[in-house]
């Protein structure tokens, strides 16, 4: 049996638990939203077209902030198209996607369906194709009162009272040749100064995101941060990071510790921030948006209609990118959410890519149900639960030897405190393929710790670690009791199964 020491103090905290954090993603890509959140016609629809059986889910999934309306196709996109009279709002080809976009659904529609699922907008401006103009007036005609030429065809529109959106994409992922628009560091740098200083003359309380490196294996990672930021760093808020991982020819151990790749990604933009900061004796904290992330299986589409397929025609949503998740992906998730956690103090904003369909937590069918995937359960009960302030781990644990990472703790943990409520809440992973996991939590500032819950998330009886849900077994993979946690002495004890996550919350006090 192998085991994990984990200790906590009530003293010893990271910092407040960043509510945006629980980001989510809406793009113009594939059935992400035609289908999946906007589906007029389907029996759970509004007048408006949205989906509520997907709108209960989301609710449900807990997602705070929404990212859109992307991704790579906001760098050739114009916002204007999405507002107005829907029959006449223009058809257009989207070049990120090799589609047909009707923008039946646009910044209207996306500002009400927010206000539906309870979720904050992260809208991101077009720097790809378009620049400082189009962005100071996206922001006038969304935020401003009235008055004005823009804010007054917000409100022919429909809308009397602003969006007052307070956070905003400077574009999305310029450092990538794939990226319509694709800049250098030196002209994206300057382009997000002059478009953050141009939209915060219009509203100056809204908060900037600076483009990032679209990853940790771009060849100018690090060089590119350091000089958008040495241009704009006194404008902006965040930096964003972006990051998909997959199994690579079935090294599952080296998959199920990729979350360790994310915490030295994560560690490497905070150094390069901090240099800037130095260097430009700057007083303000820039922080990170890691505004994409998730489990992505890139080696090879899973549908027909797959984008930039010219010979296939131009068409409206095809199926792209319809990940179907299963145990290992849930488990992997879990640990992706405990990095992120881990680093509340600058990781201030995530969404993980996407909401519905497209790489998601959330499937639908079209004319269909939907229903939740395996990796929607770990983002849920941590919304849900990761409250207050991140408790500082130190984990001592047996290892399990990786290919690509090295050595890797078996057991991976991130743990919150909620003063208000008295509850302590402890989210972890056994990392292990065959074993079980004998875990003690050592609880010192605390005293009289009952347990509330305790759930599980493994593979389920007579499946597989590639057990999935599905459109016919949409609830095969899912939470169940974890059974046997006791607590006695300020030492909570538990067995985490070979391959599995877990939620185990604790009513306490304070020593």
């Amino acid at each position: 049996m192998s085991t994990a020491r984990i200790t906590v103090d009530r003293e010893f905290v990271v910092g407040p638990v960043p509510r945006r954090l629980f980001g989510s993603f809406v793009e113009h890509m594939g059935r992400c939203v035609y289908t999946g959140i906007y589906e007029p016609g389907h029996e759970t629809a509004d007048e408006k077209g949205f989906r509520h059986d997907v709108l209960e889910l989301t609710k449900e999934l807990g997602a705070t902030v929404i990212r859109y309306p992307g991704g790579n196709f906001v760098s050739g996109y114009n916002w204007e198209d999405g507002v107005g009279p829907v029959d006449q709002r223009p058809r257009r080809l989207d070049g990120a996607w090799h589609t047909v976009e009707t923008n039946a659904f646009g910044l209207h529609e996306f500002v009400e369906w927010s206000a539906l699922a309870g979720t904050e907008v992260m809208e991101a401006v077009n720097l790809g194709t378009r620049g400082v103009d189009a962005a100071r007036e996206l922001v006038e005609y969304a935020n401003h009162p009235g008055g004005t030429a823009l804010s007054d065809r917000r409100i022919a529109n429909g809308a009397k009272d602003p969006f007052d959106i307070k956070l905003w994409c400077l574009g999305n992922e310029l450092d990538g040749p794939w990226q319509i628009g694709h800049k250098t560091a030196g002209e994206y740098g300057r382009l997000a100064q002059e478009a953050a200083k141009a939209m915060k003359f219009v509203d100056p309380t809204i908060e900037l995101v600076a483009v990032g490196s679209s990853g940790r294996n771009m060849p100018t990672f690090g060089s590119w941060e350091h000089e958008v930021l040495t241009h704009a760093y006194d404008e902006v808020d965040y930096v964003s990071m972006h990051a998909y991982y997959q199994e690579h020819d079935g090294d599952a151990t080296s998959f199920l510790a990729t979350a360790v790749d994310m915490d030295a990604f994560i560690e490497e933009v905070v150094s390069t921030i901090d240099g800037v900061k130095a260097a430009g004796k700057h007083r303000k904290q820039v922080d990170i948006s890691f505004d994409e992330w998730n489990v992505w299986y890139q080696t090879g589409l899973d549908t027909d209609d797959q984008p930039h397929n010219v010979s296939k025609g131009w068409v409206e949503h095809p199926r792209l990118i319809e990940d179907q998740y299963n145990v290992t992906d849930a488990v992997v998730v879990g640990t992706f959410l405990n990095s992120l956690l881990r680093h509340g103090d600058r990781v201030k904003i995530a969404n993980q890519a996407q909401l519905v369909n497209v790489i998601a937590p959330i499937r639908s069918e079209q004319g269909g149900p939907a229903w939740r995937q395996t990796i929607f359960w770990p983002f849920a009960r941590m919304a849900a639960l990761a409250r207050g302030e991140i408790l500082r781990t130190v984990v001592t644990s047996d290892k399990i030897d990786t290919p690509k990472y090295g050595d890797a703790d078996l057991v991976d943990v991130s743990a919150t405190w909620d003063e208000e409520s008295g509850r302590v809440a402890f989210f972890l992973a056994n990392r292990g393929l065959e074993e079980a996991a004998d875990v003690e939590v050592a609880l010192r500032g605390f005293s009289g710790a009952r347990v509330t819950r305790a759930e599980l998330l493994t593979v389920p009886e007579g499946g597989d670690r590639f057990t999935s849900n599905t459109e016919q077994a949409q609830d095969a993979v899912g939470l169940v009791p974890l059974e046997g946690v006791s607590v006695d002495g300020g030492v909570a004890r538990l067995t985490l199964p070979a391959l599995s996550w877990a939620v185990v919350e604790l009513e306490v006090g304070t020593a």
